[in-house]
């Protein structure tokens, strides 16, 4: 088929849309739920769609967004705080820590941070784990660098390549990927990308910039009301509702569908069920058998969702305009004229991450962005494909974190560095993250 003015126009308004959503969101400063909403409302008005149908277009994908998407996140950040709370982080920290030794220690915080990234947002993770790295710090007498990017590199891999965090998510959605399939490809990126952008690059960047974190930090080392839950039953709680994605994964693959045990783990294996479950199980182990009242508990379950909701909105608008683009024929015309293109889609889904990371600081808005353009192009390739597309968009989601991301500052003040001695650490680890990523997802499509 030929190419048409009215797909040229189409692809305009599309590129229009995202240069306002880039625009208002850096410079301006609007909120991004804000910018992608009036994103939206450009794609959809200057297409053929009545205005009444725009609206109703944008709430169809918003809810249906937050309906698969917006569930998972609420129960992810239940589970994370409640093994924040009861101690259960500190645990897995303590016990790998003591297991390694002086010459392991880099490696060991890049474990641990991937181990406790499963169902904690990034920040969440480096407010945790800063006080053992101020603490390893003081122990080995070196600069912080060496053991605090190591433990960066496993929160960001987890947040940008692994569900069930927002991004990887959103991704899953939006290109109807299989989410068993997306954890086991994201856990086979994630694990060679970490060595090489923490331990090895941390290694290497520790000993050319001698950073010290500011003495404050000392102080979040404060004791626990309540014993923390023991190593085993932290980490079966953590890994269980991984085990039961990736259980459903494989049983799809083995076993025919009238098989009892394929019909178990795929209700079990479900991510609404299996986080529910997790949840359910962590309320014990993290709660009711550390001393905790059912009062607490109710309410550190209830308190985890406020700071959710600025993300919860994102995700929902993210949705909203990625149904616009399909409801448009916008989505069609793109995938048209990637059919016809010599560029990879991963290599695609990947750069148009990248440059919306690098102008709007987000790596969800760069996923949504992404996974939203993508989705149409994905529904014409081979089914294996979705899940490493995902992967790719995710890779480009995390590169070069720079000054407009809340991120940086997050890193530079918690690790005493200046904005250079910044971007030669976090920014340098997050660029390496994602052309690692990206080579191992192009790797994982040429031998599947």
């Amino acid at each position: 088929m030929s190419w048409t003015s009215q797909e040229t126009w189409l692809v305009a308004c599309t590129i229009l849309s995202i240069a306002c959503i880039v625009l208002l969101i850096s410079y301006c400063k609007v909120h991004a739920f804000i910018a992608l909403l009036l994103g939206s409302l450009i794609v959809g008005l200057a297409s053929d769609l009545r205005a009444p149908d725009v609206i109703k277009q944008f709430q169809s994908g918003f809810g249906s967004t937050l309906g698969s998407v917006g569930i998972l996140v609420a129960l992810g950040t239940m589970l994370g705080k409640l093994l924040a709370e009861s101690g259960g982080a500190d645990r897995i920290v303590s016990t790998i820590v003591e297991s390694s030794g002086e010459r392991r220690l880099p490696w060991a915080m890049a474990l641990i941070a991937m181990v406790i990234g499963v169902p904690l947002f990034f920040e969440v993770g480096v407010v945790l784990l800063m006080p053992v790295i101020v603490l390893m710090t003081r122990r080995s007498g070196g600069s912080i660098v060496r053991v605090g990017i190591p433990a960066l590199a496993g929160l960001s891999a987890m947040h940008g390549l692994v569900p069930p965090h927002p991004g990887p998510l959103i991704a899953v959605d939006a290109l109807h990927a299989d989410l068993g399939q997306t954890m086991a490809f994201g856990l086979l990126v994630a694990i060679p990308s970490v060595i090489l952008a923490g331990p090895l690059f941390g290694g290497w960047i520790g000993s050319r910039v001698q950073a010290q974190a500011p003495e404050r930090l000392a102080e979040e080392l404060s004791a626990r009301t309540s014993e923390p839950p023991g190593f085993g039953p932290t980490l079966g709680t953590i890994v269980l509702p991984v085990l039961l994605m990736l259980g459903k994964a494989s049983v799809d693959v083995l076993l025919p569908k009238e098989h009892a045990l394929r019909a178990t783990l795929d209700f079990l294996g479900d991510p609404l069920m299996a986080l529910l479950l997790a949840v359910l199980v962590a309320m014990f182990s993290f709660g009711y058998l550390r001393g905790f009242s059912r009062e607490k508990v109710g309410a550190l379950l209830g308190s985890s969702l406020g700071p959710i909701a600025g993300i919860a909105m994102i995700i929902g608008a993210g949705g909203g305009f990625k149904q616009l683009l399909i409801a448009s024929g916008i989505g069609t015309a793109i995938g048209k004229a990637a059919a016809t293109s010599a560029v990879s889609p991963l290599v695609l889904g990947w750069s148009i991450a990248v440059a919306i990371r690098l102008a709007t600081g987000s790596a969800t808005v760069a996923t949504v962005t992404a996974a939203g353009l993508m989705a149409p192009i994905a529904q014409n390739l081979a089914p294996g494909s979705a899940p490493l597309i995902a992967l790719a968009i995710g890779a480009g989601s995390l590169f070069f974190s720079h000054v407009n991301d809340a991120g940086f500052w997050l890193v530079k003040e918690y690790f005493g560095m200046t904005v250079g001695e910044t971007i030669k650490t976090w920014s340098a680890m997050e660029t390496i993250l994602s052309l690692a990523g990206l080579l191992w997802v192009l790797l994982l499509s040429v031998l599947l």
